[in-house]
């Protein structure tokens, strides 16, 4: 009876330690990964529009510069709301007209909107107010 007890207490004390051990690996990993995100990417700037819209064709120079001269910081989407894959976000960002820009911070929320064309100076001024730096160009 005793070699029983004693075998039993050895397997509860083996898997509490092997589920400790699980469980701390799993918050390690879920720790790590939101730090990783917001050290590379500070803001997503989310552009509604469309390529037959005039205004939104003129924003695309403007979103290639952002991401030129921001690098890893700033994440430039575009979604072309005219398609059928890109009417859910129209409907998910409540655009009312287009172009729209939309601003994100590192934990998705968003912190500022723009509708029709926005000026890259205006950018730049927007996202050096949230402390982001203008990476060395190549000239």
């Amino acid at each position: 009876m005793n070699k029983q007890r004693i075998i039993l207490i050895a397997l509860m004390a083996v898997g509490m330690s092997a589920s400790a051990v699980v469980g701390q690996s799993k918050v390690n990993k879920s720790a790590a990964q939101p730090t990783t995100k917001i050290d590379k990417q500070l803001v997503t700037f989310v552009e509604l529009g469309s390529v037959k819209c005039i205004p939104c064709r003129q924003m695309q120079p403007v979103m290639r510069a952002i991401e030129e001269k921001y690098g890893e910081q700033v994440k430039v989407v575009f979604h072309d709301v005219s398609t059928e894959g890109g009417r859910e976000y129209a409907e998910t960002y409540e655009i009312r007209l287009i172009p729209t820009q939309v601003f994100l911070d590192a934990k998705g929320r968003e912190f500022f909107r723009h509708e029709g064309f926005y000026p890259e100076d205006n950018i730049h001024k927007l996202l050096q107010k949230r402390g982001l730096k203008i990476l060395a160009t190549k000239e």
